[in-house]
């Protein structure tokens, strides 16, 4: 690995960890400790642990394709999976509007299924990498959906 490429890994890592503090900035309160879950929601601790390594996962992938391709429209859906992989904590914890936030959800959902789509010719490693994030955000697709409807009068619609 060239210094250049290791530095370009940095800056992924960053951009990635960057996006990631949303979650840290708007994060579970006293009135989402309050709403009704389903059962098989996962425990507090997994959140930041899958996500953490979902992060490092979306950066080499984005790395790869940059190192394999440079800067190609492939990056397009890579972009915007990131600013509704953002928006969503702000919407569902500081605004309160699962609902709001579960349409964010499938955007993301969308783009990420996009950004595969683009990586996987240029990259089957980069594409495969963000198999599990797409795993991850089907999962948490159901339990926002599941949250919104066991919670209707938990937000005020506007």
């Amino acid at each position: 690995m060239t210094l250049a490429s290791a530095f370009a890994l940095f800056v992924f890592i960053v951009i990635a960890f960057a996006v990631a503090s949303s979650g840290a900035i708007f994060k579970p309160d006293e009135w989402y400790r309050d709403l009704e879950k389903p059962s098989w929601t996962p425990p507090n601790w997994a959140f930041p642990l899958v996500w953490s390594v979902l992060y490092v996962m979306i950066a080499v992938s984005g790395w790869i394709v940059w190192g394999a391709a440079g800067l190609t429209a492939a990056f397009i859906p890579y972009g915007l999976q990131y600013l509704f992989n953002g928006l969503w904590s702000y919407i569902f914890f500081r605004r309160r509007r699962p609902d709001i936030a579960f349409f964010d959800l499938v955007a993301l959902w969308l783009s990420i299924a996009a950004t595969i789509a683009a990586f996987a010719p240029i990259s089957a490693t980069a594409a495969w990498l963000l198999v599990p994030y797409l795993c991850w955000v089907t999962i948490a697709g159901c339990l926002n959906r599941s949250v919104w409807r066991r919670n209707p009068n938990s937000f005020v619609a506007s």
